[in-house]
């Protein structure tokens, strides 16, 4: 009895910590999105991530993960439950449409589906709130969390790259360009070689750059699989890598305002940008010269979205979350991480600059997380700091030693790589070493013959 007693006592002395560290950690976000939605409201007069998500109950959803944060929650359901959700799903859009062709409703190109997974979503929470209690409900709320955390940081991207376009009026586009002639003008090159290649290789990369988010929907459905069956999620997963580096990221953008390569110096894009902002019409063919850099002003509605790569540092969780899956798996990250950088540099979207700061800046925040579930020790502490200071020389010799970096580029481009490679092998070595080693097999012992 007293050995039951006290397993009871250092559970819920356990449980108190972490409940604590999470009660912290909802107050945080819940201000976040609070400030979030006073600062859309200041600076471009238009409604924040709150108001955005509580108008799609009733009102023709944007596009997004409506669907797939729906799939990541039902990871804690049974196959029954999952079939009975995606019905109601289903039925509820079906509805919401047919009320809106009934009363001639005004419905945005493609904003028809999307409230009915919403509305599960929410009907699952007050199931969990209601009709559930001890484990079950909070592995029923952990998952309702799970999938509007995705929609919510949809939501809240949105909403950070409208403030970094608003409150940044200059960008800082020919720094990043002058530095990138240390790595050859990457962009300027993979944008001629886009350009020949001919349309079928456009629009497939077209597809993986727009299509991110599935690929790392089914990375995490992969390794979310056995919740329902273990009732519990596992100690580290890839959505919250995936919404750590959409949560500190546009930080970084309104630190250092950058638009890209095809809107600096191309032509732009329909609706955004254009050679009336840029500061010359070069892209893909003429790369800029070697001059003295300086801010320039850009518009108000094209994000400063570029410094770091957040498609590439959202590609490589996905190629390192993609490792211990099977074949198929490992193959399909390769191929999303390879895909993403041949686009974002192809399509003028990004410097190589960007790309090797994208890197740094996910495997730091990817030690970091693994460190927060096993427990830090020293290998840990030393790989994220060292991550950190590499991330911060690169936004620092960007910024101010760009021109000796493209006068010196056999130095320069091969010491940023070299930067980039110092924290790859470090995050490969550190954590080889946090995988659990296999027992070795120990083969029975020959035993005497009776003669």
């Amino acid at each position: 009895m007293s050995s039951r007693i006290s397993s009871r006592t250092k559970f819920a002395a356990w449980r108190r910590p972490r409940a604590a560290l999470w009660a912290a950690a909802g107050a945080v976000a819940l201000g976040f999105l609070i400030a979030l939605e006073i600062a859309a409201r200041h600076y471009a007069g238009v409604p924040g991530p709150i108001t955005n998500q509580a108008r799609e109950v009733i009102f023709d959803p944007k596009p997004g993960p409506l669907y797939a944060g729906m799939a990541l929650m039902m990871v804690v359901l049974t196959w029954r439950q999952r079939f009975i959700a995606a019905g109601v799903a289903v039925g509820i859009d079906i509805v919401f449409v047919l009320v809106r062709w009934a009363v001639d409703a005004k419905v945005a190109d493609g904003h028809y589906f999307g409230n009915g997974a919403l509305w599960v979503m929410l009907g699952c929470a007050v199931i969990a709130v209601t009709r559930r209690t001890g484990r079950e409900r909070v592995l029923l709320l952990k998952g309702v969390g799970l999938g509007l955390l995705l929609v919510a940081g949809r939501k809240t991207g949105d909403t950070w790259l409208l403030i970094t376009s608003k409150t940044r009026p200059t960008v800082l586009d020919p720094y990043v360009a002058t530095a990138d002639h240390a790595l050859g003008n990457p962009s300027w090159v993979a944008g001629r070689i886009l350009e020949a290649s001919g349309p079928v290789v456009t629009h497939t990369l077209d597809l993986v750059y727009a299509q991110l988010a599935v690929a790392a929907v089914a990375v995490a459905l992969y390794q979310l699989r056995n919740v329902a069956t273990e009732r519990r999620f596992p100690s580290h997963h890839l959505v919250r890598t995936f919404l750590v580096i959409g949560l500190l990221g546009p930080g970084i953008y309104m630190i250092f305002p950058v638009v890209g390569p095809i809107f600096a110096y191309g032509p732009g894009t329909s609706g955004t940008g254009g050679v009336q902002w840029a500061v010359a019409d070069l892209w893909p063919h003429t790369p800029p010269a070697i001059g003295i850099p300086h801010p320039v002003p850009y518009d108000g509605i094209t994000p400063r979205n570029c410094m770091p790569s957040l498609h590439t540092a959202w590609a490589t969780a996905i190629f390192i979350h993609s490792r211990k899956g099977p074949r198929f798996l490992r193959y399909a990250g390769t191929f999303w991480l390879v895909a993403t950088l041949s686009a974002t540099l192809g399509f003028g979207y990004h410097y190589g600059a960007d790309l090797i700061a994208g890197v740094v800046f996910t495997l730091t925040i990817e030690t970091a997380l693994r460190a927060l579930d096993r427990g830090w020790d020293r290998s840990a502490t030393r790989l994220v700091a060292h991550g950190a200071a590499v991330f911060t020389a690169l936004l620092l010799s960007y910024r101010y030693l760009p021109v000796e970096m493209a006068e010196h580029p056999w130095v320069a481009g091969p010491l940023l790589l070299l930067a980039m490679a110092t924290v790859i092998y470090g995050y490969v070595r550190t954590t080889r070493r946090w995988e659990p080693k296999a027992a070795p097999l120990r083969l029975p012992e020959r035993q005497p013959e009776l003669v």
